[in-house]
């Protein structure tokens, strides 16, 4: 299973996103997905199974299939509870 963090140059607020959902991850034991970032041109369908958004580029990146959009890319909270919620529909846990 890949995740990934899109942002608009894929730089800061990707990784952030990307390090965050990674220590979701690992407090959920799901050490064996892979996480990685992108810019929204660079982004594409095949490199990921879920893309992590925040609610500026929603509508620029629904092509990509599996989009969850965050309404706050700080929100620790609000990221444990979406990537809990697709672990759970992919059976993870």
């Amino acid at each position: 299973m890949k995740m990934a963090a899109v942002c608009g140059s894929g730089l800061g607020s990707s990784f952030m996103v990307e390090m965050n959902i990674k220590t979701v991850l690992a407090e959920l034991g799901l050490n064996e997905i892979e996480v990685n970032h992108y810019d929204v041109g660079s982004a594409a369908p095949e490199l990921a199974d879920v893309f992590f958004v925040g609610g500026d580029l929603a509508d620029s990146v629904q092509h990509l299939g599996n989009v969850v959009v965050l309404t706050s890319i700080i929100d620790m909270d609000e990221l444990r509870d979406k990537v809990k919620k697709v672990a759970e529909e992919y059976n993870l846990i």
